[in-house]
């Protein structure tokens, strides 16, 4: 296979500087082994314990990309010494400590201070939480998209337990989120689950950070540990993605946190409820797995063509409910073998499926590109908060797909994707640009539709670098052919 890693990254580099586009060469059944980069969730959830914990941690498989830079650089203009080697691969984390071991415990007299989170949404999320937990002042601010997306729930659940104030300046609860506070004063809090199960990661990871009533910051952690304040974090209404839920307690655990999650004998009306004991975090040495998203990528590959792909560093048991997508393919048609340490998908005739992607929402797009080449049409149901993320991850993708001349339906909850696969050969050889909203998603997922339609190019490829600066250049490795880059001028077209 061509060694074509470092000239792809070159041209993806030299695209970025241009209004760019890929397009993705069609061809042959994708065949090969990857392990993609690590977790975008795991490394996020792991720098907020880490940076909080009362020592030195080291984080190893961690994810290199856009959104952990925001979050290291966020952290380290709070005081949070992040050391960077392996080529980024590894963080050695000297945390501030917060609770009762704190460091220099911020509170409402100190300065302000602002923190750029560009459109990070676990960025402004964990450290809306954890800052309005260890106390101070804080503005935390983000690209425009940002400014649009809703943090309102959160915003208002923290508004009733901190002792100061908490606000989403943006109209419709969006950021900026100002921060003035000295920290939680109340032990019970209640937050809606049905706009993003970021919130309650959120609310669970700074919950540790809680110092009791009366305890000054130089108080020992025994002397703490005696008395633990528990914290109770109340899910109102519909919990989406709850696998992220049960990864954001496993990493806490990881670092020391005691935490409870209870489903059953809740009042009506509520999902969950989490108890939280106070504490603070311990520093560990934590290893990241390969990121799930990021791999369904390549799951769909296969499938898409017929061909066989093994992901390594991921297994059934793996702690990102992603890995849920495989099954996915199995129920549309396609074989898939479960190792130890590796997840391989083979190719096979697909069929349609009905289906509820609420707790894997971040494959959806994935998805639809593969039910495009089905033999009937695929529903996707429970993801009406996909419209809530980087883009409009309903109707912006609808928008997309049938510009590949396939017919799409939307629902409030999801859409139906009907098959495209007839219709290919009279379209072939013409040409069709495909908008991404500077999302790194729809871009991974829309070039898969390169890979058996001719013609088709991405727009601004380089928004991948939010969670994957290298995709483009490990999809051309798997696939053993280069990519065509072209300049565009910005506009959209259609087929004509």
């Amino acid at each position: 296979m061509p060694d074509i890693d470092s000239d792809a990254t070159d041209r993806l580099r030299g695209a970025a500087r241009l209004t760019a586009a890929v397009e993705v060469t069609p061809g042959g059944p994708v065949e090969g082994t990857i392990r993609p980069p690590g977790s975008k969730s795991l490394t996020n959830r792991a720098l907020i314990c880490a940076a909080f914990a009362n020592g030195r941690s080291e984080l190893t498989g961690a994810l290199q990309s856009e959104d952990t830079k925001v979050m290291i650089d966020a952290l380290g203009s709070i005081g949070v010494k992040i050391d960077i080697s392996d080529g980024g691969k590894t963080l050695l984390v000297d945390g501030r400590g917060v609770g009762p071991q704190a460091k220099n415990r911020p509170d409402e007299s100190s300065q302000m201070q602002e923190l750029y989170v560009a459109n990070s949404g676990t960025t402004v999320r964990f450290l809306a939480a954890a800052l309005s937990a260890a106390g101070g002042q804080y503005r935390l601010v983000g690209v425009e998209r940002m400014h649009q997306r809703p943090i309102g729930d959160l915003v208002d659940a923290l508004q009733l337990v901190v002792d100061g104030s908490i606000e989403a300046i943006s109209s419709r609860g969006c950021p900026p989120v100002e921060i003035r506070c000295h920290g939680w004063k109340g032990k019970n809090i209640e937050v809606g689950g049905a706009v993003s199960s970021q919130y309650l990661s959120g609310l669970m990871m700074a919950a540790p950070l809680v110092v009791q009533s009366g305890e000054s910051a130089d108080v020992g952690r025994e002397s703490a540990s005696a008395k633990p304040q528990s914290t109770q974090i109340l899910v109102s209404g519909e919990l989406v993605s709850r696998p992220y839920v049960d990864m954001t307690a496993n990493v806490m655990r990881s670092f020391g946190a005691t935490l409870d999650l209870q489903d059953d004998g809740l009042p009506s009306g509520f999902a969950l409820a989490v108890d939280v004991k106070a504490g603070g975090y311990l520093p560990a040495c934590y290893e990241i797995e390969p990121d799930a998203s990021a791999a369904s990528y390549f799951w769909a590959a296969a499938a898409i063509t017929g061909g066989k792909v093994t992901v390594e560093g991921l297994s059934r048991a793996a702690m990102q409910g992603d890995v849920g997508f495989c099954e996915v393919l199995e129920k549309m048609g396609c074989e898939v073998q479960y190792d130890e340490h590796s997840i391989c998908v083979n190719g096979r005739p697909l069929k349609g499926v009905d289906v509820d992607m609420n707790e894997i929402s971040d494959t959806v797009q994935t998805l639809a590109v593969v039910a495009l080449f089905a033999s009937s049409p695929t529903r996707v149901r429970g993801v009406a908060h996909n419209r809530f993320k980087e883009t409009d991850r309903i109707g912006d993708l609808a928008r997309e797909l049938r510009k590949l001349n396939a017919t799409v339906e939307e629902h409030d909850d999801g859409l139906t994707i009907y098959p495209i696969l007839e219709n290919l050969l009279a379209k072939a050889n013409r040409k069709v640009v495909l908008e991404t909203y500077h999302d790194h998603r729809m871009a991974m997922s829309l070039s898969l539709a390169g890979l058996r339609i001719p013609g088709v190019q991405i727009m601004n490829p380089a928004c991948t670098g939010k969670t994957y600066p290298g995709f483009f250049s490990d999809l051309e490795t798997i696939i053993g052919r280069a990519h065509h880059w072209v300049a565009q001028q910005g506009q959209s077209a259609e087929f004509q």
